[in-house]
């Protein structure tokens, strides 16, 4: 009875401790992605927490949901309007990671992302329709407390739907590859200069990307030589990078950014932090299920090397005995005592 006590004690602590860190994770990342606010110091083009609550509830479950819950209030609490408005973007903040969870693990999702369906899965029901949720939650509940016009609803819902969105496309695919990572075994030095080659040259274009220069589809190379050689553990890193560049460039108002207006701003952002993040995700995702194929067919073609090496030496040793039996049998000659047939 004492050891089970103890190891309910010692999974209520790990529990609370794994809440806690969430907690803290949410709250910083919030205050990072608020250094990059465009509407009321709220709603920003990326926001990082999204991203780390969707990564958290796959690699740890949906207990951890508190986590998420004291992460949102803590970092909304001096931004709200109201009280009650605080709770409900905090709710929002909540629901809209669980959703996108449920409706993951609904499709069978694997948190190795090796599949398209699963990259599909996490574009299409992980960002575009979980986080619709925090975005009307949150948009709404601003409106109603008077923080927020009526007539600035709509541009409000869509930053804040693709800041939420961008998180969970950026920084999800990012925590997944971070909590696998490993010591590649068997790595030749070619294969490591060559990844640092890849980082030389993704850290060569983030200062170009946020230098005066509209060079941002430079980032586009990068993205696909990342997802060929080395899958989602390099894409994903590489589009973390490329967007925070273009998002430190757009609040600079350098490159194509420059001398437009907000909207325009925003829209030439999103489409680049969106374009970049599906490039990774889908381009990865189907590479790795094209070396899975070739593995596939790889063991079977040696399984059927083995089945008719088999056979063969089973025909041989056969025709062997039927050698021998042939050879005990009698010559049939002249002397030769003939079997008289069977009489019936």
């Amino acid at each position: 009875m004492a050891v089970v006590r103890r190891e309910r004690l010692r999974r209520g602590s790990v529990a609370a401790l794994e809440i806690c860190v969430i907690a803290a994770l949410y709250f910083g990342a919030a205050k990072l992605g608020l250094l990059q606010q465009l509407v009321r110091d709220q709603v920003t083009p990326l926001w990082p927490p999204s991203g780390i609550a969707v990564a958290s509830l796959l690699l740890l479950g949906p207990r951890i949901w508190p986590g998420i819950a004291l992460g949102a209030f803590l970092a909304n609490a001096s931004l709200g309007p109201s009280p009650l408005a605080v709770i409900a973007i905090m709710t929002g903040n909540t629901l809209a990671p669980v959703c996108s969870y449920a409706l993951l693990r609904r499709v069978g999702f694997r948190n190795e992302l090796d599949r398209l369906r699963d990259a599909l899965a996490l574009i299409f029901l992980g960002a575009f329709t979980g986080m619709l949720v925090s975005a009307t939650v949150g948009t709404t509940s601003l409106v109603l407390s008077g923080g927020l016009s009526a007539g600035d609803f709509w541009p409000t819902w869509s930053v804040w739907w693709t800041g939420d969105a961008m998180g969970v496309l950026v920084v999800t695919p990012f925590l997944l590859v971070l909590r696998s990572a490993h010591r590649p075994r068997g790595a030749s030095p070619v294969r490591w200069v060559e990844a640092l080659l890849l980082l030389a040259a993704t850290a060569a274009v983030g200062v170009l990307e946020a230098s005066h220069a509209p060079l941002l589809f430079l980032g586009f190379p990068l993205l696909i030589w990342a997802a060929f050689r080395f899958q989602l553990a390099a894409a994903a890193p590489c589009a973390l990078a490329v967007s925070l560049f273009a998002i430190i460039a757009a609040a600079k108002r350098a490159g194509p950014f420059a001398g437009q207006e907000l909207l325009i701003d925003m829209i030439t952002l999103q489409a680049f932090n969106g374009s970049a993040a599906l490039t990774a995700l889908l381009l990865s995702a189907v590479v790795s299920e094209r070396n899975e194929n070739q593995r596939e067919i790889a063991r079977a073609c040696g399984q059927l090397a083995g089945m008719v090496a088999s056979v063969a030496a089973g025909d041989h040793h056969l025709l062997l005995g039927c050698a021998e039996d042939e050879e005990e049998l009698p010559a049939e000659g002249p002397g030769t005592q003939q079997r008289p047939p069977p009489q019936f």
